[in-house]
């Protein structure tokens, strides 16, 4: 399967300063097109614009709607129905992960992460996509 080019992420987190850190290192190191935001809701109303991501990246701990519940959300919307998901997350245990897997994820970014290896990060685990 070939898939499209990597080049818009919407970015969802609700600590400004890991959504800040995240953005600079995707747009600056990444070359990434990146739009943030700082909740579930938020997310929703942007998706409901004109920006239309190539990869969610969510965290999975945030008030009021956490990660997956933002990513049920947005499936419902035919446009983000197969729109690759990582999420970003200190909860990595096995069973997390299986059950990050299994939301559909395409990986998971561990927190705290190295800022100027996000980028390369989010890039592997797209390709790794492309290549399965």
């Amino acid at each position: 399967m070939n898939l499209p080019a990597l080049r818009n992420i919407l970015c969802v987190e609700d600590d400004p300063d890991i959504q800040m850190i995240a953005r600079l290192a995707l747009e600056a190191v990444g070359g990434f097109v990146v739009r943030a935001c700082g909740s579930g809701r938020e997310a929703l109303t942007m998706v409901d614009g004109e920006f239309l991501p190539d990869l969610l990246l969510l965290d999975v701990m945030m008030p009021e709607m956490d990660g997956p519940a933002t990513l049920a959300h947005l499936r419902c919307d035919p446009r983000m129905e197969r729109i690759p998901v990582i999420f970003m997350t200190a909860k990595v245990q096995a069973g997390e992960m299986a059950l990050y897997r299994a939301l559909g994820a395409i990986g998971v970014i561990a927190k705290p992460f190295d800022p100027m290896q996000l980028p390369a990060d989010v890039r592997r685990m797209w390709e790794a996509r492309q290549a399965a």
